[in-house]
């Protein structure tokens, strides 16, 4: 549906949301059909009715709940009851409006967050971004499909040579129209942008048998069971009667399922056939996914007898050598524990070598240029850390080297910068200066611990603000008996060890 049939002066004076990632995508799903028969977010009824017997209110089977929430101060304006306060435009990241929801039911789910039920209408000309021609609708899709059997393949991973053989395999016994199925609204399992894998699933469609190709707005929510049950759903919606399972879960919500079996490359004549057919001395299994991306790491060509040539061109384009691939270098620390100073040096002695574009951005200079005006709140520093995972992570993007180096005391937004740049395509390294808070304060180069202890100076982290120790840190230094120049060897060494730089730095 294109176009709004709300009055013009209720859209006008509407409120307007950003939703999360996965409730755009939802929201996407909803507007073309492919979540029918739901027409907008759940309600508190559809929902308890969905917990207690895995169906809607009006009895209707439905696999996972979809919701959407918004923050009390969009709440507090909405009214279900008046229909000139019940109407919220729902926009994508860039504010661009996409939908708008007649809000039939609002109610608390935490602080100051509640969800909002009621169905949405479509506004504006159906969204951008790459490959909008794939994004057709269930009703499109299946007016181009021939009659008959028609064989899902929900691809979000790249097609190697054992998954092209299972499909054909699977759409010739079944004499079955091909239909692929590729996530397009956020990074894949393995960490390939949506367009690359869009790119890599084209590089081999030549090795398939005559396949319908459409981009799906399809995000997992962590349970792997309830995700296949929506993939499957979707893949309905789209006239798939039979749909190849791809993982470990057989679930099809109502659609026959194929579980292939597994395959292996035998070297006799080089086919891949099933393993248990082929004698142990001629059998080379697939590769994992963890092999695949370790020959990419290092710049090893994917081997012919594994990936086709065109699919290992495109991966190697969007997954290059970790030499040449973008790169976060995160320190995170007290005060006064050495972190600016390691990471200034370090980026001195990336810089003298010349073989990466080197940004350094330091707590203090970020603090000026790019977040003046943010306190020293959580939620200030939440922003401030955010912001810095931001812009490393675009400087990642374009394959230069980021080296970072706030205090960053909160686990949340640490994880969001590491997550920022491995969505960019590159690289995060998290290194924790953990000093001790006692060496850290004797050093006080600007006097900020006095000030705390003397109550002159609120939220200082490590006096009356907690710093939260990282779990996951890729290198943990204590400059308590350590060098400056030792410590810098130390992060360097780590980086030419796991290939990030090229080992004539050493």
């Amino acid at each position: 549906m294109n176009g709004s049939v709300l009055p013009e002066d209720v859209l006008r004076d509407a409120p307007s949301f950003t939703p999360r990632p996965y409730e755009l995508a939802d929201l996407e799903l909803l507007l073309s059909g492919a979540y029918a028969p739901l027409t907008g977010f759940l309600g508190r009824a559809d929902l308890a009715s969905l917990a207690r017997t895995g169906r809607l209110a009006d009895g209707t089977p439905w696999p996972v709940p979809v919701t959407c929430e918004v923050p009390g101060e969009i709440a507090s304006v909405l009214d279900p009851s008046d229909p000139g306060r019940r109407t919220l435009v729902l926009t994508d990241m860039e504010g661009a409006p996409v939908a708008a929801i007649e809000v039939a039911d609002v109610w608390r789910t935490g602080e100051n967050r509640f969800a909002i039920g009621g169905p949405v209408r479509r506004m504006g000309d159906g969204g951008h971004g790459p490959f909008q021609r794939l994004r057709r609708t269930p009703e499109e899709v299946r007016a181009l499909l021939p009659p008959g059997r028609v064989l899902g393949v929900i691809a979000d991973r790249p097609l190697h040579r054992p998954q092209l053989a299972q499909i054909a395999h699977a759409a010739r016994t079944l004499a079955a129209h091909l239909l692929i199925l590729i996530p397009v609204s956020g990074p894949g399992p393995d960490g390939l942008p949506p367009e690359a894998l869009v790119r890599a699933i084209f590089a081999a469609r030549d090795r398939m048998p005559p396949a319908t190709v459409v981009a799906v707005p399809l995000l997992t929510r962590g349970d792997e069971l309830r995700d296949a049950l929506l993939r499957a759903r979707v893949a309905q919606s789209y006239g798939v009667s039979h749909v190849l399972s791809t993982g470990d879960s057989l679930s099809g919500a109502g659609l026959r399922v194929l579980l292939p079996r597994e395959l292996a490359y035998d070297n006799r004549d080089g086919q891949w056939r099933w393993r248990d057919d082929i004698p142990p001395r001629n059998r080379r299994l697939a590769m994992t996914p963890a092999e695949i991306d370790d020959l990419l790491d290092r710049g090893f060509p994917l081997p012919e007898w594994h990936t086709p040539p065109a699919v290992a061109k495109e991966l190697s384009r969007v997954r290059p050598p970790r030499r040449h691939r973008g790169l976060v270098v995160f320190f995170t620390g007290l005060s006064g524990s050495g972190k600016s100073t390691i990471a200034r040096n370090l980026a001195d002695a990336l810089r003298e070598n010349g073989d990466r574009t080197v940004t350094l951005l330091d707590g203090d200079v970020v603090r000026r240029e790019l977040t003046a005006g943010l306190g020293f709140s959580k939620a200030d520093r939440d922003r401030n850390v955010r912001r810095i995972g931001w812009v490393s992570a675009e400087v990642a993007r374009h394959r230069g080297m980021a080296v970072a180096c706030p205090i960053a005391p909160y686990e949340a937004a640490r994880a969001a910068a590491r997550r920022m740049a491995v969505e960019a395509g590159g690289g995060f390294i998290l290194v924790h200066v953990a000093t001790p808070l006692e060496v850290c304060e004797s050093r006080d180069r600007k006097g900020l611990y006095a000030r705390a202890r003397a109550g002159q100076l609120r939220g200082m982290t490590g006096i009356d603000d907690p710093y939260e120790v990282p779990a996951d840190p890729e290198l943990t230094i204590d400059t308590t008996t350590m060098t400056v120049p030792e410590a810098v060897d130390v992060v360097l060494s780590y980086l030419i060890e796991s290939g990030w730089v090229e080992p004539k730095m050493a």
